[in-house]
């Protein structure tokens, strides 16, 4: 199976503009990113619209390959790099947020190995909420839920609690049934990438401002694996703070950052 690793990396970030070069341990956020999906896969770019991200690149090794500035999606913006690249060339593209240094080996093979599934047509992760996770924890609207059928494909994403549990406190909801934290790590069989981005924005989609479900509405099998890894994600200055201090309390578990 030929994989295509892609990690879009824009400029323009509103919460934290730049934040692709911000040093996290004296290193560009996106060079973590890069280091660790490199030493997992051969074929690996950074999808940037802008050339300060691309020298950035170029400066630490890596290869990044320049996109359009009109892209409203990551997912978008692997189709336009994998069209640079040769769509002839892959099997299945792996779209890896530029924003999560610490992005873990087992994380990267498990959306690769749910390939080997012929009906997959679209892999992403879970991770379960802990059964004594707070209600507060639970119901963060900004951190999607998912509803998982028996055989591991996706039944539904959300930003509420689903599924609700009718006749039972919300406070022992986490204790009474496993809850699913999405985790946005995705891949895509190319011509299942092709078609997704010609798809127009649906119902579900608008409602709940996620991505995905407009592949679900559309049919597509999203097959999810599951990951007890925590990831950190850096959207905010606030964010890049609690990574260093991350960083200086797990030295040992990081040293290769």
């Amino acid at each position: 199976m030929r994989i295509l690793a892609l990690i879009p990396a824009r400029y323009a970030s509103t919460r934290f503009p730049a934040k692709s070069l911000a040093l996290l341990a004296g290193k560009p956020i996106v060079q973590h990113v890069y280091e660790r999906v490199k030493a997992i896969f051969p074929h690996v770019y950074v999808a940037t619209d802008d050339q300060r991200i691309a020298q950035c690149v170029a400066g630490f090794g890596g290869q990044y390959v320049m996109t359009g500035t009109h892209h409203k999606s990551g997912t978008d913006r692997c189709y336009e790099a994998l069209r640079h690249l040769g769509e002839e060339n892959y099997d299945v593209v792996i779209n890896i947020q530029g924003d999560e240094p610490f992005i873990h080996p087992t994380q990267l093979t498990a959306v690769a190995e749910a390939f080997q599934q012929p009906d997959t047509q679209i892999a992403t992760l879970v991770k379960p909420f802990a059964p004594e996770a707070n209600w507060e924890t639970l119901a963060n609207p900004n951190c999607p839920k998912v509803a998982v059928s028996p055989d591991g494909r996706a039944l539904y994403f959300s930003r509420s609690v689903i599924p609700h549990l009718r006749g039972h406190e919300q406070s022992r909801w986490p204790a009474l049934h496993t809850y699913y934290k999405h985790i946005g790590l995705y891949a895509y069989r190319t011509e299942v990438l092709q078609a997704i981005t010609k798809l127009p924005q649906s119902p579900l989609e608008k409602a709940e401002s996620l991505e995905q479900l407009r592949w679900l509405e559309a049919g597509f099998c999203i097959r999810v694996r599951q990951t007890d890894t925590e990831t950190i994600g850096i959207d905010t200055p606030a964010d890049l703070q609690a990574a260093e201090a991350y960083i200086t309390q797990h030295k040992s578990e990081n040293q290769q950052m």
